[in-house]
């Protein structure tokens, strides 16, 4: 696991494909999650409450020792807001396939998009965002850095930080997605104090994760899948890329990866259900 998780993150440095980052992202301290889950007065999705200090809550994973085998799996629907010549010469920062592959194993997920792959893929984000067995959030609108030195990418200033959360939210409005969570995945996982902070007034809840697939620039497909099944526990976020052309093994992981967790007794939801049932228990993210 270590081998390959500094392996992801070397790839990463040169890439700047952020949201292959691992659990070991190198990132500020920040406070423990909230154990309190919010709703809006009009039953929404429910979020954790503010953190220490006034700081945007983080959530990691459900609550390990619930008696339900619970897994979230997440994709990073990636694209930077300086990509859309390399998409326009042909490259592929989509992946019907796997979007189909969940489909047909109803597998409930989460994806996390990026304001700038919705304005270059409208169609598919309508329909990920319109289909009840996903739930659309936010992956930022520029996929820019929200701290120094995240895998190589360029970081956006803290007065710039709401601003580029709200500007995914409109992208995703303008293309026709409806109800996009609050949840907001930080490009690289990579954030501190000040980036909480900045995000408080946003209303989301920060959802990272505690599985690295290793998908990100991977040829052997047995390998991530056996990556995911030796790192799932009850209440896991898995963390895997929508993006073909750097993570081209995705959709063969899914396929394998999804009939074994079930087999041993897994059930797939979204990351609104991991947080609504932490909160049920009172337990932390």
């Amino acid at each position: 696991m270590i081998t390959l998780v500094r392996r992801i993150t070397a790839v990463c440095a040169l890439s700047g494909l952020a949201a292959c980052g691992s659990p070991e992202t190198t990132r500020a301290p920040h406070p423990a999650p909230s154990t309190t889950v919010a709703t809006s007065p009009s039953a929404g999705p429910p979020t954790l409450a503010p953190g220490p200090a006034g700081l945007t809550p983080v959530f990691e994973h459900g609550r390990p020792e619930t008696r339900e085998k619970t897994v979230a799996l997440t994709f990073d629907a990636d694209m930077t807001a300086d990509q859309g010549t390399r998409a326009a010469r042909g490259e592929r920062f989509d992946n019907p396939g796997l979007v189909a592959a969940l489909r047909e194993l109803k597998v409930p997920a989460t994806v996390f998009m990026t304001g700038r792959w919705a304005e270059e893929y409208p169609g598919q984000a309508r329909a990920i965002g319109r289909d009840p067995l996903f739930e659309v959030a936010n992956h930022s609108y520029s996929h820019y850095a929200f701290t120094e030195d995240c895998y190589g990418l360029p970081t956006l200033g803290e007065e710039r930080m709401r601003a580029d959360v709200e500007r995914a939210y409109a992208a995703f409005r303008r293309v026709g997605v409806r109800d996009a969570m609050p949840y907001f995945r930080f490009p690289g996982g990579c954030y501190d104090r000040r980036a909480l902070r900045a995000l408080l007034p946003a209303g989301v809840t920060a959802v990272q994760w505690d599985v690295v697939s290793g998908d990100a620039f991977a040829t052997d497909a047995r390998a991530v899948a056996q990556e995911v099944l030796d790192g799932v526990r009850p209440g896991s976020v898995v963390v895997l890329h929508c993006t073909l052309s750097a993570a081209p093994t995705t959709e063969r992981v899914v396929r394998r990866v999804v009939p074994e967790l079930r087999a041993k007794g897994f059930r797939f939801v979204k990351v609104s259900k991991l947080i609504g049932a932490a909160g049920a228990v009172g337990g932390r993210g």
